[in-house]
C-alpha cells in the first residue's frame, strides 16, 4: 500500500512551491534542447526509397506533398505483425490531431511500418485512423535510419541503436523496429528521436523537433 505524506495546507504550499520552481527550470532546459536540436546539421539523402501509400507508390520526396520539412513517426508493425505495437498505438491516437496543426506549420506528418500496405490500411480501420501511413515492406529505408534490425545483427552485435554501438547479445529478443520519429527537410535528413528522448508525440512537441519554432509555439510543455 503506498504511503502519502499528510500536513498543512501552508507545508504543502511551500512544497508545490519548490516544485514549481522545478518545473519552471525542466521548461527551460526543454527549450534549450529543442534549439540544440533545431540547430543540428542536414545530411543529404540520395538514395532513392519507395513507399506504398493510400495513392499508390511514393517516393520519399513525394511524401512531403508540397511541404518543407516531413516528419516521420516510426510505428512497430513489422511483416509478421498481427496488430500494431500497443504503446505505438496510444502514442498513434493523437496523431489526427497533431497532423492538422503541424500542416499549418508548414509540416507533413507520416507514419511508417515494415508491414504491408494491406495490413496497415486493416489496422488503421479498425483504430479508427486518418492520418497518413506509408509501408516501407521491402525497402531497406528502416535498416538505412537504424530502426530495424535482424536478430541475427543483434545476437552478433555491431547494430547502432540511438547513435550508439551496442555490444552482442545472445539472450536479446528480436527488436524489429525503434520507436521514434524521423525528420527530414528539402531530402536532408536532420535527427531522429527515440522514445525516451523527448517530452511526447503532441504537435507543440513535435513541432519543437522541427527546423523553425513559430512565435506562436512554445516548446514548454513524452517519455
Amino acid at each position: 500500500m503506498t504511503k502519502h505524506i499528510t500536513g498543512t495546507r501552508k507545508e504543502w504550499l511551500a512544497a508545490r512551491l519548490e516544485l514549481l520552481e522545478a518545473e519552471k527550470e525542466l521548461t527551460r532546459r526543454s527549450d534549450e534542447l529543442a534549439r540544440r536540436r533545431q540547430e543540428l546539421p542536414r545530411v543529404r539523402i540520395d538514395k532513392q526509397y519507395r513507399f506504398e501509400t493510400d495513392k499508390g507508390s511514393a517516393s520519399l520526396a513525394d511524401l512531403f506533398r508540397g511541404r518543407s520539412q516531413l516528419l516521420m513517426s516510426h510505428f512497430m508493425f513489422g511483416p509478421d505483425y498481427t496488430a500494431g505495437c500497443p504503446a505505438c498505438s496510444a502514442i498513434a491516437d493523437g496523431f489526427d490531431g497533431s497532423a492538422v496543426h503541424l500542416a499549418h506549420h508548414d509540416v507533413m506528418l507520416w507514419t511508417v511500418s515494415r508491414a504491408p500496405l494491406a495490413k496497415l490500411q486493416a489496422y488503421e480501420q479498425r483504430m479508427g485512423w486518418t492520418f497518413p501511413w506509408a509501408s516501407s515492406f521491402g525497402n531497406d529505408f528502416n535498416a538505412d535510419f537504424n530502426v530495424w534490425f535482424t536478430e541475427k545483427q543483434q545476437r552478433e552485435g555491431g547494430i547502432e541503436y540511438n547513435y550508439r554501438r551496442e555490444q552482442p547479445d545472445p539472450e536479446i529478443a528480436s527488436r524489429a523496429t525503434a520507436d521514434g520519429a524521423t525528420k527530414f527537410a528539402a531530402m536532408s535528413h536532420r535527427t531522429s528521436t527515440s522514445k525516451g528522448c523527448r517530452s511526447a508525440h503532441e504537435a507543440e512537441s513535435l513541432l519543437s523537433t522541427t527546423f523553425r519554432l513559430m512565435a506562436n509555439i512554445s516548446s514548454s510543455s513524452r517519455c
